[in-house]
């Protein structure tokens, strides 16, 4: 059975958070890739933007940093040159200026070193499953996806546990800033500038910039230099040392992305096993563990797109992209692709070769915390694969209203 048939009309405005709201538009990236594959959305909020579909191009694109740059903003809203400034992480930094604060905190996050977390994983799915188990029926994306990444990230950046919750309420406000459900500054509905020099232009950001530099200076007080919060302040290779707002927008980064892709990857995992039963055995035949990771993570695609901005004039499809223009790459639409996935809308976790585009792959902005999401997704579920014989959808799932995350952030489901 197939989970999910696309039900958008074809035709749907890319940047209408409230189309997100049913879940990506598959039948307009659809009908885009075969008809329009490089096509320009006029944006009644801002700066027009061009929209490429194909797996093939934006794999293509996303390599090529020169022409496609970061260094304006990754997401479609206009900012400021003063604006930017304010708010960028390395990923809105382009080589080599990226790389250097990559290399700061890559080894942190490198296979061999994550792959020294598993037994950590392991023991915190066991409470998570065994809490779930006994309600029996419940919202899977708040009692299991929400839960594993969030215990990890406190593992990770060393936080207190009981600061867990908060800190992950404040990174769905900053990262999901366009859903009321999580946030009272909707970003589209609000006529303010007094967060404009806060990342994603939200309130927690504020909050989490002051959080951050009392958890720093409490580490230091008691002599806790390990981990990656004091890796990323050590001086590069030229002396230079992080300034203290680039710093706080580190922190915030990582408090939002390191927990909500993570986490809607597994929503999305559960989502399709609930709608496809012989994904179980799948699961309980052993034979798909090294697979079935990345195609979680492909169906759920949490990142939507990434913008670049070109920095040349380009010749694409028969159109110009002119220098300056906004150019949207749309993960989504990739990890749909018929001309690279066969039956791209049914979930196979043996599926192999699986060149997703979910990680940015190829390019120099390839996702930092892949290798733990990988292994965040596999653990679980093989823990979920001994203990469940059951899992149905018992009402419908909801979708984030955002068209830069996709999750989804209710799932109700009966696990037995």
């Amino acid at each position: 059975m197939t989970v999910w048939t696309p039900t958008d009309s074809g035709h749907e405005n890319l940047y209408d958070h409230d189309v997100f709201a049913r879940g990506a538009p598959h039948n307009t990236f659809k009908r885009l890739r075969d008809e329009d594959p490089l096509s320009w959305t006029d944006w009644p909020d801002g700066e027009g933007f061009w929209n490429v579909v194909r797996h093939e191009d934006i794999a293509a694109l996303n390599v090529n940093y020169q022409l496609m740059s970061s260094a304006r903003g990754i997401r479609m809203e206009d900012q400021t040159y003063e604006e930017y400034l304010a708010r960028r992480t390395f990923q809105e930094t382009d080589p080599p200026e990226h790389m250097k604060t990559r290399m700061r905190v890559g080894k942190a996050f490198s296979r061999p070193v994550v792959a020294g977390f598993e037994d950590q994983i392991r023991e915190l799915c066991h409470p998570i499953l065994d809490k779930a188990l006994e309600m029996g029926s419940f919202d899977a994306t708040k009692e299991i996806a929400r839960q594993l990444p969030m215990m990890m990230l406190g593992r990770i950046i060393g936080t207190p546990e009981e600061d867990l919750p908060w800190l992950v309420e404040k990174g769905d406000a900053l990262i999901a800033n366009t859903d009321p459900d999580f946030t009272d500054h909707v970003l589209d509905k609000m006529q303010t500038d007094e967060y404009r020099m806060m990342p994603f232009n939200s309130p927690a950001g504020a909050e989490l910039f002051d959080y951050a530099k009392r958890l720093l200076a409490e580490k230091n007080r008691k002599g806790d230099t390990d981990g990656v919060l004091h890796m990323i302040l050590q001086p590069d290779r030229d002396g230079n040392v992080m300034p203290e707002h680039e710093f706080r927008n580190f922190f915030c980064l990582l408090v939002a992305a390191g927990n909500d892709t993570t986490r809607y990857s597994i929503a999305g995992g559960l989502q399709a096993m609930a709608h496809q039963p012989e994904l179980l055995g799948q699961l309980k035949s052993g034979e798909v563990w090294d697979t079935m990771a990345d195609e979680v993570i492909r169906w759920a695609t949490p990142a939507l797109y990434f913008r670049r901005t070109a920095t040349r004039d380009h010749e694409m499809h028969g159109k110009t992209i002119r220098e300056g223009d906004k150019v949207l790459l749309w993960w989504a639409s990739a990890n749909r692709d018929e001309r690279i996935f066969a039956d791209p809308f049914r979930v196979d976790f043996a599926r192999s070769p699986n060149k997703h585009m979910s990680f940015g792959q190829g390019g120099p902005h390839v996702c930092l915390g892949m290798h733990l999401a990988r292994l965040e997704v596999r653990v679980l579920f093989e823990e979920i694969a001994k203990r469940v014989t059951v899992i149905e959808p018992t009402g419908d799932h909801a979708f984030l209203r955002s068209n830069f995350v996709g999750g989804i952030k209710s799932l109700p489901v009966r696990m037995a």
